[in-house]
């Protein structure tokens, strides 16, 4: 049976529903990666209200972005089984609900950085929005297969809003900490792209796995792991981290390396879905261990 034939799932409007909208999930993953930027920004724990200010407006920025990609999408979410029953497809919520919170979310993120850190913040959380929301979603999301290696960028900002709130400016860890994210994000996205490669192309979205097909891809995979595992310990000596975190890297990075070049070797829907749940451990554990070791180095200086 089309999804097409298929009755629409009936949803009603909650507070789970428009908080659906913001995408708490890569909300919490998002704000996690600006964590060791402030960390390492200030040398240990900021000034509480910069540390919070800077960790709330994170969120908020992020929680817009998504609230427009809702808006934007909505035409195609309806066309994939994954997105189907989103707010705005399903009907639980009008597409203005989501217009509303995105502009309310964005306005409250700039009124927190600008109020506890600084201008420069917050012009990063509004550059991030508008490159989210409107360069990735309504230009490259629909017209190049490399819209998630451009895209990458959208998610990477928290590191560079987290470093100018407490400093003022962009410094090169928080650059380097960014591109962790921006090099992360095609073999994440791809990795769930190649078992819901029917879901992009009844939508008419040029993921690589439809333009280019699937060996392309999981070979693009191995590729950009190997590159990202390599960044990701180079910024160790760059960014003054130790050997907690070092090592970590290496360990973690392997299992992604090896998990890449399992898929590419026997390709198949459990092994796609395990290099993508991976993914988002790998991401989240390697920030966390990026922290701890951001505290440890700073303690140790200061016994």
């Amino acid at each position: 049976m089309s999804l097409a034939n298929e009755l629409p799932v009936p949803r009603t409007a909650t507070f789970a529903t428009w908080l659906e909208l913001t995408k708490p999930r890569i909300v919490s993953l998002v704000l996690f990666t600006g964590l060791p930027a402030l960390l390492l920004a200030a040398r240990g724990w900021p000034e509480p209200r910069v540390a919070w200010g800077a960790l709330v407006g994170i969120a908020l920025s992020a929680a817009s972005a998504a609230s427009f990609n809702h808006y934007f999408d909505r035409d195609i979410d309806a066309l994939m089984r994954r997105t189907r029953t989103r707010p705005l497809p399903s009907g639980a919520l009008p597409p203005v609900a989501a217009v509303a919170l995105g502009l309310a979310l964005g306005a409250m993120a700039m009124a927190v950085l600008v109020a506890t850190t600084n201008v420069l913040a917050a012009g990063l959380a509004l550059a991030s929005i508008l490159y989210y929301a409107l360069f990735y979603t309504v230009w490259l999301k629909r017209r190049t297969p490399m819209n998630i290696v451009i895209g990458g960028g959208a998610g990477a900002s928290a590191p560079l809003i987290a470093w100018a709130a407490v400093t003022g400016n962009v410094g090169l860890p928080a650059i380097l900490l960014a591109s962790i994210i921006f090099l992360w994000t095609p073999p994440h996205f791809w990795a769930l792209s190649l078992y819901r490669r029917d879901d992009y192309e009844r939508a008419g979205l040029p993921m690589l796995p439809v333009t280019h097909g699937e060996p392309e891809t999981r070979r693009q995979i191995l590729l950009y792991t190997i590159v990202l595992v390599g960044s990701t310990l180079a910024v160790a000596p760059l960014a003054g981290l130790g050997a907690l975190y070092t090592v970590s890297a290496a360990g973690l990075g392997a299992l992604f390396v090896l998990g890449a070049e399992r898929l590419r070797r026997k390709p198949s829907v459990p092994n796609a879905q395990g290099l993508f749940r991976y993914s988002i451990l790998y991401l989240f554990v390697l920030f966390l261990v990026m922290s701890v070791d951001a505290l440890v180095t700073v303690l140790r200086a200061r016994a």
